[in-house]
């Protein structure tokens, strides 16, 4: 499956943004920085995932699927 199946890009698509853009003037601290943000942007989405998968998981218990 292809990642643009799963999130449909938009020409202002922050996602389509940030892999666009030039890390070539960022300093080693600069790039540092945006590695710690992604990864707690990574954190963040994979909690709310699980999040999402154990509350689905809990309605289908409640309605027996």
């Amino acid at each position: 499956m292809d990642e643009d199946d799963i999130f449909p890009r938009r020409s202002d698509d922050p996602l389509l943004a940030l892999q666009r853009q030039d890390l070539d003037p960022l300093s080693i601290d600069e790039l540092a920085g945006r590695i710690a943000v992604l990864e707690a942007e990574i954190a963040r989405t994979r909690a709310k995932s699980e999040s999402a998968v154990n509350h689905k998981a809990s309605a289908d218990a409640l309605f027996k699927r």
